[in-house]
């Protein structure tokens, strides 16, 4: 004990007396310094997270854990009040442009001393560069700050003392410490992203809501029309949801949409007849004992890669600041270049990009010449405000400029939808696009990202384009859309594809067309050419799906007329006439196919399964026709009917549905 005690006398000894005038110029310095981080991103942060620190201020623990030693107890004792009421400015080892200020803390409180509790010798890397470093402190001790110093050269030979001084720091350590890093700079970024990011922006998201398909009483209505549609947007934006922990808004499930996800094995259509066939099958419902379900499917002709016209694509690019997200304008290109490796020498290529306005990046290319198409692609950034509508007229002008006869040209608009400068209603982009279509050059919309998804804009787009839509989140989605059905969906095999259904009331006096809502046409828009509906591609399935109630069935929802008709004659076993109108693309009149729906059909795993996700979409909107029929029964039937699943859309569906069913009981 007397060893230590003569040390510290000796360190004691070795301070050198105070000097006013030296004291009095390092206080200025140490103020102006101060006074010049207020404002400043450099200004100090403490952080009661960081414990150990590297370099000096490691060596400052070491040494105050040598001075409180158990056989230094005795002696601080009398030498405490002497030590914690001295400041003393010292230069800093290895760091000629740092001053060191050692600070006493008052005793905090218990909350405060809480929340300043470092979590057990956690000790983070410390970065390159930065302004300063503080340790967290406890009741009463001494912490170490750091700061930059200007004028640090002119100050220090003012400083009387200063070599014994970094001797004596140079004893008291162990060893000499390493040169400093500090962090403070890239600390206060971090806490200032975590602590003042700004809110998300506002959910705009649009789609649109039109009302589910009423229940039809046979004798007063007793017709169904409506334009088929291949669009799959849907299916996505509900996965999308699900797998981010949320049911998805009821307006955003097109049921149709949903069940033409998937592909089915319909019989295919005779060579050199009509483009495509038709199947009937009549099952019985699974959520209803008292009705049947009518399931229609149409398979489009295939044709030989080889018979295959050129295509010309003019990629429209949305680089509005709304798509500079990852799932936005990254996914994007991504998904492009995948698309490009499927296409053929003739093809071509051509490229414009739209934010605040629109340009041509790329003109008409061969796509074999992937390089100059990918360094344009590559060279893609999103900024600005959404010229959408003049985005889309230079798209169809470079589309005209590119097609021969035999050729297939189509705009490939991918957006995350939200159209703000130039047209940006749907009614206005129908009645544009609507003009445009008449050109021959079709429209397909591939959405990106969530948020600001304008459904209703992308819609209005691929319905009124000749063209269809769909919603890429992932990147095996835009494989799927891309690369697996790029040989179909970008080659159409008939144009305004319209199904008309004639009930028998002596055999259904009741019904209700499953989705379809956005499709429906009146009754006299059958027969009339202007009018315009879907298109299927080539080795396009498309499904549609009626529940039909007998007359005396105890599933009955209406009460008879008083006064109409108490019986209809007519063979009970035709439930009704199926009739197809379809054009051949760039042909003005259309053709007629007519088939009469029979009881009977075989109920194989394709019809099964579209059922099961026809009652998945139901779920999601909670309609009032499925009784006590769950989740539970949805998966039941869907994987009793998943068959051939060789790419796993059938199963990922299976597991989609047991997501719903978990966020549903929350």
């Amino acid at each position: 004990m007397t060893d230590d005690l003569d040390r510290l006398k000796a360190a004691l000894r070795a301070i050198p007396p105070a000097d006013p005038a030296a004291k009095a110029d390092a206080i200025a310095l140490a103020m102006k310094n101060f006074d010049a981080l207020q404002g400043s991103p450099k200004a100090l942060r403490p952080n009661p997270d960081r414990q150990n620190q590297a370099g000096f201020l490691n060596g400052v623990r070491i040494m105050l854990t040598s001075l409180t030693s158990r056989g230094f107890l005795a002696a601080t004792t009398s030498a405490a009040a002497l030590s914690l009421g001295l400041i003393v400015v010292l230069p800093t080892l290895d760091q000629p442009d740092m001053l060191t200020i050692p600070t006493v803390l008052p005793e905090p409180d218990a909350s405060a001393r809480e929340r300043q509790t470092p979590p057990a010798e956690q000790e983070p890397a410390a970065p390159a560069g930065g302004i300063a470093k503080t340790t967290a402190p406890d009741a009463g001790a001494v912490v170490m700050q750091e700061a930059p110093l200007q004028g640090l050269a002119d100050a220090a030979p003012s400083r009387s003392g200063a070599a014994d001084d970094a001797q004596m720091r140079a004893d008291a350590l162990a060893s000499p410490a390493p040169a400093t890093e500090s962090y403070a700079a890239e600390a206060a970024q971090s806490v200032s992203d975590l602590e003042f990011a700004p809110p998300p922006l506002e959910n705009t998201e649009a789609f649109s809501d039109a009302p589910q398909n009423a229940l039809k009483v046979t004798v007063e209505n007793p017709v169904s029309t409506f334009s088929i549609d291949v669009d799959t947007a849907s299916y996505a934006v509900v996965r999308s949801s699900l797998m981010n922990g949320m049911l998805p808004p009821p307006e955003a499930v097109r049921i149709e949409e949903m069940v033409n996800y998937f592909p089915y094995a319909y019989t295919a259509p005779d060579t050199g007849g009509d483009p495509f066939e038709s199947t009937v099958t009549v099952m019985q419902t699974p959520w209803n004992p008292g009705t049947r379900l009518v399931h229609i499917g149409l398979q489009g002709r295939l044709p030989a890669l080889a018979d295959r016209p050129a295509l010309n694509l003019v990629f429209l690019i949305d680089t509005s600041g709304s798509m500079d997200e990852p799932n936005k304008l990254p996914l994007l290109k991504q998904s492009m270049k995948l698309m490009l490796a499927q296409l053929r020498p003739e093809d071509e290529v051509a490229m414009v990009a739209y934010a605040g306005s629109a340009g041509t990046v790329l003109e008409p290319t061969k796509a074999d010449d992937k390089a100059k198409i990918l360094a344009a692609l590559d060279n893609l950034a999103a900024g600005g405000s959404t010229a959408g509508a003049e985005g889309l007229a230079l798209a169809y002008d470079v589309a005209a400029t590119m097609g021969k006869d035999g050729e297939v040209s189509r705009v490939l608009l991918a957006t995350d939808g939200d159209f703000n400068v130039g047209i940006d209603d749907p009614d206005g982009l129908e009645a544009y696009i609507a003009k445009k279509r008449d050109t021959g050059v079709y429209l397909s919309v591939l959405g990106f990202g969530r948020g600001n998804l304008d459904d209703a804009t992308m819609q209005a787009l691929a319905q009124n384009g000749n063209g269809t839509a769909a919603y890429i989140d992932t990147l095996n989605e835009a494989r799927k859309v891309l690369v697996d059905q790029l040989t179909g969906a970008m080659f159409p095999i008939a144009n305004d594809v319209k199904i008309q259904v004639e009930w028998n009331p002596a055999a259904v006096a009741e019904y209700r067309l499953i989705g379809y809502e956005t499709r429906a046409l009146n009754r006299e828009d059958f027969n009339n050419d202007a009018v315009d509906a879907g298109e299927i591609g080539a080795g396009h399935s498309v499904t549609a799906i009626y529940e039909v109630t007998a007359p005396g069935s105890a599933a009955l929802r209406n009460d008879p007329l008083r006064y109409g008709d108490a019986a209809v004659p007519g063979d009970l076993a035709e439930l009704g006439f199926l009739r197809l109108r379809y054009k051949m693309p760039g042909e003005g009149t259309s053709a007629l196919i007519e088939t009469p729906i029979k009881v009977g059909g075989d109920a194989n795993d394709d019809a099964r399964f579209a059922v099961a996700v026809a009652g998945f979409g139901q779920l999601l909107t909670g309609s009032v026709y499925l009784n006590d029929w769950g989740w539970d029964e949805a998966v039941d039937l869907a994987l009793g009917a998943r068959g051939d699943d060789a790419f796993g859309y059938r199963i990922e569906a299976v597991n989609l549905m047991r997501m719903a069913k978990a966020l549903d009981q929350q």
